[in-house]
């Protein structure tokens, strides 16, 4: 695909081979139980029924090249599709983006330049790239010493205003929690900071840092104190320019580490930004913030890596803070300005709507990290198909391995699937592509969801809650054995 797909032609796509979206949101053209095929979709309900889950299941399967469903469950019942909705944002985003586009992170001289001397404004403005790490701030580093800057007179400032400030991709869940951080118009790592320790007589050394591959560099902007309790294990205050964290002493065993949330992002980056400066012999002031747009002369530029690779990492390792951020992004040049998460998934929702006619696409952010998103399996799988059609978003799917009884991955199965799981406390998803052994095309979406339960869960307990893990693990066994049974039912 040599450039971004229009409205226009999704819309022709799936007038050419689709039935009407709303026959898809509803059932088939034979309902759920036909007399002449009622064996067949009693298999369904077996299937269903031996799951044993608790709350709703929904899914819908279609023929590529005809657009026919073959089969809809769930009386077209939208369920939280968790991070299966990303599979719509990578649509959104190639859609109004393109693939081959780029994000931009700049340093800007807002100033004249004498002997090496900026007298002025150092500038370093996000451009909206959700994958700058520590790696690409130190090289823009060594190239602002390379132009030739030597000393900045001026303050040095982080533009974070290419997309709007975000705490918490989803507020509901624990403050600890590191695929939930902050978004804003410059990130760092993921937004994520490393924390570690490693017991020292009868204490602990704790390190705060922004790490790399090549670099480990230590943030102030966020601090740690191990605290003589067992619970709770995390706690987190704001304050104006640090995040402040306290660990309990009792969960901390001999040593250990992981990824905390950034709530700061443009002083995260402008923290990092300054160690690397300073390891180039450049000297910086103090970090200001502005969401004011830069004026002056880019010094440095860093270009992302194309839309494409990037999506292709989303959907591979189901990075949240890459989904809302080009999310945001392509909701911006649609001409909309949204202030929130919501409002940008409002207009990914009206998109989806004018390009495949469908109603039962409901998100309230990019990743699907938020519970209150629903989505009916129909209208994806109307997405899918046209999708398909177009040549785009299966090179970009993770291949999704069916398992023998024991739970093993067989190789070289027949049936190839390429999909997008999504997975939260006592949701589960799966939505994408699926060939028969002899060739036959179909896209797909499976929905489970106990929401009633989920939401008893008290916010401190979402990431392990009890019953959790076996609930989710039998919606995937319950997923695989839809695939095995549509690939043997609808081969050619």
């Amino acid at each position: 695909m040599a450039g971004r797909f229009s409205r226009r032609v999704f819309l022709g796509g799936l007038g050419a081979s689709l039935i009407p979206a709303a026959g898809l949101a509803q059932a088939p053209l034979v309902s759920l139980r036909p007399r002449a095929r009622a064996a067949l979709l009693s298999g369904a309900e077996r299937l269903v029924a031996a799951a044993g889950l608790t709350g709703e299941v929904v899914f819908a399967v279609a023929d590529v090249a005809t657009g026919k469903p073959l089969e809809v469950f769930g009386e077209g019942a939208g369920l939280p599709p968790a991070s299966v909705g990303k599979a719509m944002t990578a649509l959104f985003a190639l859609d109004v983006l393109g693939p081959d586009h780029r994000f931009e992170t700049r340093l800007i001289a807002d100033g004249p330049i004498e002997n090496g001397i900026l007298h002025g404004d150092l500038i370093l403005a996000g451009g909206g790239d959700p994958l700058l790490d520590t790696d690409a701030l130190a090289t823009m580093a060594a190239n602002l010493r390379e132009v030739g800057i030597t000393e900045v007179r001026g303050a040095f400032k982080v533009y974070d205003g290419a997309l709007p400030f975000v705490f918490s991709i989803d507020p509901g869940q624990p403050d600890h929690v590191g695929y939930s951080p902050a978004v804003s118009g410059i990130s760092l790592n993921f937004n994520r900071v490393h924390f570690e320790w490693k017991r020292a007589g009868k204490g602990y050394d704790v390190t705060m840092d922004a790490r790399s591959a090549r670099y480990v560099p230590a943030v102030d902007v966020a601090a740690m104190r191990v605290e003589n309790r067992s619970l709770p294990i995390y706690t987190y205050q704001p304050s104006a320019r640090q995040d402040r964290w306290t660990v309990a002493k009792g969960a901390l065993g001999n040593g250990g580490a992981r990824w905390l949330p950034v709530r700061k992002p443009a002083l995260y980056a402008g923290d990092v930004f300054r160690t690397l400066a300073r390891s180039n012999g450049i000297v910086l002031n103090r970090v200001q913030v502005t969401r004011e747009a830069p004026k002056g002369v880019d010094l440095v530029v860093h270009r992302s890596d194309p839309l494409d690779s990037i999506l292709r990492g989303m959907l591979k390792y189901s990075t949240n803070l890459t989904a809302e951020m080009v999310g945001l992004a392509a909701t911006k040049a649609r001409g909309v300005d949204p202030r929130n998460l919501a409002e940008s998934a409002a207009e990914m929702n009206r998109w989806a709507s004018q390009s495949f006619g469908v109603n039962g696409i409901a998100m309230v952010d990019h990743s699907g990290l938020g519970d209150a998103s629903r989505m009916v399996p129909a209208d994806l799988v109307a997405a899918l198909v046209a999708a398909r059609k177009m040549g785009v978003l299966r090179p970009l799917m993770k291949p999704f391995a069916l398992t023998d009884r024991n739970g093993r991955p067989v190789k070289n199965h027949p049936i190839k699937v390429d999909a997008k799981t999504g997975t939260l406390n006592f949701v589960s998803g799966l939505g994408g592509f699926l060939t028969t052994a002899d060739g036959v095309d179909l896209a797909f979406a499976i929905f489970t969801a106990d929401v009633a339960h989920r939401a008893k869960i008290p916010r401190a307990q979402r990431e392990r809650p009890e019953g959790a893990r076996s609930w989710n693990r039998r919606s995937r066994k319950l997923q695989r054995a839809l695939l095995e049974r549509w690939g043997a039912l609808y081969g050619s």
